[in-house]
């Protein structure tokens, strides 16, 4: 076996706990920055949001399981793609979890920017009476541009740095971040709706020098069709507000490629109560947010805002919002007190969850490249590891260089770059679907090493957890694809149909279509020239690595 591999062992250390797994997974479905993104984009629904939170994470319940007992069966580093490739195939296998942990995680850079500048840069600015280098941040491409770099020298600074230390970093932003949003929950419940209107009247004049924004809010809001309720709404309804739901949510299992550094990962039920706890604590705080928001900011003026924002920001409008900066809830939280150390401390602890979750753009997707070097289907050298801090710096470079390229094309949105949000999360699910697909099946393809897991115990009905997981799991997923994709109620703008206005997202499909034909490319390519060394990768690909 020490043949087909780059060398005998990976190298890699198991430098994490189950409990750095946990905050891991609760940050990858993270609340603050994925959550309220997402939540504020939603405003055009008619089903409501908490029905939608609840019902999708029932579901993604289920991928926690089949994630869970995967890891405990191999507890390899590169997850999807070791589990694909020893299932379904090499080929398969490469294709999937290369254009869905390396290329289209690119996509995800400015993405992560631009949280970056609506959660840290431009509350932070603006508390501090900066308003000119907030408004720049907030409402230029430049300011967008700039965020995504920030970014990129950020993350990649936490993972050279090493597991061991992001687990520090991560376990800091935790608590701090959680401390922030209880402040921010107790304040909104403490609040009044007058009192609210007047502090967003106050602050938006001193800080950003506008006036009369929350009358024009609520009008712009109302005008881009504002109407997505806090809850309730008929079940197809809900159903159809799930696919732009699960940008937020569905990544629980985000920590799955890591898991050849986790200690104790061969215990399924502690991998499974590691994504489960992070997903249903995530779930409860999503809605005693939302509750507070609720009470204090008022339903509609939140979605209305939200509304103002993205019809703008998207190009459906060209009035601006009333408000100059995305309405960030834990901002706005602060301006129902006059005290500016306390607006900052508010402000500055909720920018602890982007820093905290920051490294996951690149962390788990190294990775997967770094696995894939292992079997020799990319360089050697790209399977090197830092010695003094086990980093896959090449698989690092393999990320950070092309995402340079890809966030400034989405920052000034050149070829329509910009409408590409949620074609991140589809190339994803479809990876996920390959992993479930090899999941359901793996008790049969695989029956010895089934057999020989610490998940074989577990059956319904005399049929394996793992594959009855698979099939709920695989046909969520079939059903959001099928929404993205072929969009028959022109909902999510990244698949086939055309919309009201005419719009169909072939940038969205020509941009998909290229990444699988590059990943296609390399694994043949690659499987050429080792075959004319001599190392047949079929081989490599039947042998399951040793960390």
């Amino acid at each position: 076996m020490s043949n087909l591999f780059v060398r005998k062992a990976t190298g890699l250390v198991r430098s994490w706990s189950v409990f750095d797994a946990f905050i891991y997974a609760l940050f990858s479905i993270n609340l603050i920055t994925l959550g309220l993104y997402s939540f504020s984009q939603m405003y055009y629904f008619e089903g409501g949001m908490v029905n939608a939170l609840i019902v999708s994470a029932i579901f993604i319940f289920f991928e926690v399981v089949v994630y869970a007992a995967l890891i405990a069966v191999m507890p390899r580093s590169g997850g999807d793609y070791v589990w694909q490739s020893r299932i379904l195939g090499g080929g398969v296998g490469f294709v999937l979890a290369v254009t869905g942990w390396w290329f289209i995680l690119w996509l995800w850079v400015p993405l992560y920017g631009d949280m970056f500048r609506h959660i840290v840069l431009v509350p932070i600015l603006g508390v501090l009476g900066l308003k000119d280098a907030a408004l720049w941040f907030a409402g230029t491409q430049n300011g967008a541009f700039t965020a995504s770099i920030l970014t990129l020298a950020i993350v990649s600074l936490f993972i050279m740095l090493g597991m061991k230390t992001y687990a520090r970093i991560q376990k800091v932003s935790f608590y701090g971040g959680m401390l922030g949003l209880l402040i921010v929950v107790v304040m909104l419940l403490m609040g009044t709706p007058e009192t609210f209107k007047a502090g967003l009247e106050e602050n938006a004049a001193a800080m950003f020098g506008v006036s009369g924004v929350y009358d024009a809010t609520v009008e712009l809001g109302a005008a881009a069709g504002a109407v997505t309720p806090f809850a309730g709404g008929a079940l197809a309804a809900v159903f159809l507000v799930i696919p732009y739901m699960v940008f937020f949510n569905l990544w629980p299992n985000w920590g799955a490629t890591l898991y050849g550094e986790v200690r104790g990962a061969t215990d399924f039920k502690r991998n499974m109560a590691g994504m489960g706890w992070a997903l249903g604590i995530t779930t409860l705080l999503g809605i005693i947010l939302l509750f507070a928001i609720r009470k204090t900011m008022g339903w509609e003026f939140y979605v209305q805002a939200g509304a103002a924002w993205w019809n703008y920001a998207w190009g459906l409008t060209d009035v601006a919002p009333a408000l100059p900066v995305w309405p960030y809830p834990a901002l706005l939280a602060s301006f129902l007190t006059t005290n500016k150390l306390l607006q900052f401390v508010v402000v500055a602890l909720m920018s602890l969850w982007w820093f905290g979750w920051s490294g996951t753009v690149f962390l788990s997707s190294t990775r997967v490249i770094f696995a894939a070097a292992f079997d020799r289907l990319l360089p050697e050298s790209v399977a090197k590891l830092d010695e003094r801090t086990g980093t896959p710096v090449n698989a690092l470079l393999l990320m950070v260089v092309p995402s340079v390229v890809v966030a400034y094309l989405f920052n000034y949105n050149l070829f329509s770059f910009a409408s590409l949000t949620l074609c991140s999360t589809l190339v994803i699910a479809v990876t996920f679907l390959g992993t479930t697909i090899s999941a359901i099946i793996l008790p049969y393809t695989k029956p010895d090493l089934y057999k020989s897991s610490p998940i074989a115990k577990y059956n319904i009905l005399g049929i394996p957890l793992i594959t009855v997981a698979g099939v709920i799991f695989g046909g969520f997923l079939v059903f959001l694809l099928y929404q993205w994709i072929l969009d028959p109620n022109a909902l999510y703008g990244i698949g086939y149909s055309i919309n009201e206005n005419g719009y169909k997202n072939g940038t969205s499909l020509i941009f998909m279509g290229v990444n699988y034909l590059l990943a296609a490319l390399i694994y043949f390519g690659f499987k050429s020239y080792r075959k004319s060394k001599g190392i047949d990768l079929s081989k490599v690909q039947s042998e399951i690595p040793v960390e």
